[in-house]
């Protein structure tokens, strides 16, 4: 079996949109679009101030460090500037898979094909060039507009994990499972491309 590549902070490059390691210096910038609650509300984060910002992204960079976690900020390409974040998670090389999570885009920036262009992006680098085997995704088993995309780009639904997380406001969490693996990775790419060039 071949091995898996390290995963070490890389900037990604897309047509709309360009993924740059998430650092403390984006964090002004975020906080110019990251602070309308619907983006963080089917998250454990619920940050309602640049300083609750600022403490999501130490978090995320204490991961990086800590090898768990690749945090990027999402770049708007042609105005250079921040419109979101997601990351490479639950990192397990020696299984050749991970994550992609904590997901959000700027309600302004939602529908307009950006997310889909830095999932194409995230899958590429984790399939062509970490070797992975298998990415997977969750989210909350209520939130249809993350449950559609995550069908839309291609991924496959495999199941619930029941009462998995507790939610801040209380309730047990359901999260829906979600999966591309590296045999269908071409013709998700192939899709994605497609509905990208429309």
């Amino acid at each position: 079996m071949s091995t898996v590549a390290a995963v070490e902070p890389v900037t990604l490059e897309g047509r709309i949109v360009r993924l740059e390691p998430l650092e403390l210096d984006h964090v002004a910038g975020l906080a110019e679009v990251a602070l309308d609650p619907r983006i963080w509300q089917w998250t454990l984060a619920r940050p309602h101030s640049i300083d609750d910002l600022r403490a999501w992204a130490e978090t995320a960079i204490a991961n990086r460090a800590a090898g768990t976690e690749l945090p990027f900020v999402t770049i708007e390409r042609s105005t250079g500037r921040p419109i979101g974040s997601s990351r490479f998670m639950n990192i397990v090389l020696e299984h050749r898979r991970l994550e992609i999570g904590w997901t959000w885009l700027a309600p302004g920036w939602q529908r307009t094909g950006a997310n889909r262009e830095a999932k194409r992006i995230m899958l590429g680098h984790a399939f062509d060039v970490l070797g992975c085997r298998r990415v997977e995704f969750k989210t909350d088993s209520r939130n249809e507009a993350s449950r559609t995309a995550l069908l839309g780009i291609g991924a496959q639904f495999e199941g619930i994990f029941r009462n998995h997380m507790v939610m801040p406001d209380g309730p047990m969490r359901h999260s829906a499972w979600y999966s591309v693996i590296d045999e269908e990775w071409p013709e998700v790419r192939a899709g994605l491309e497609r509905s990208l060039d429309r």
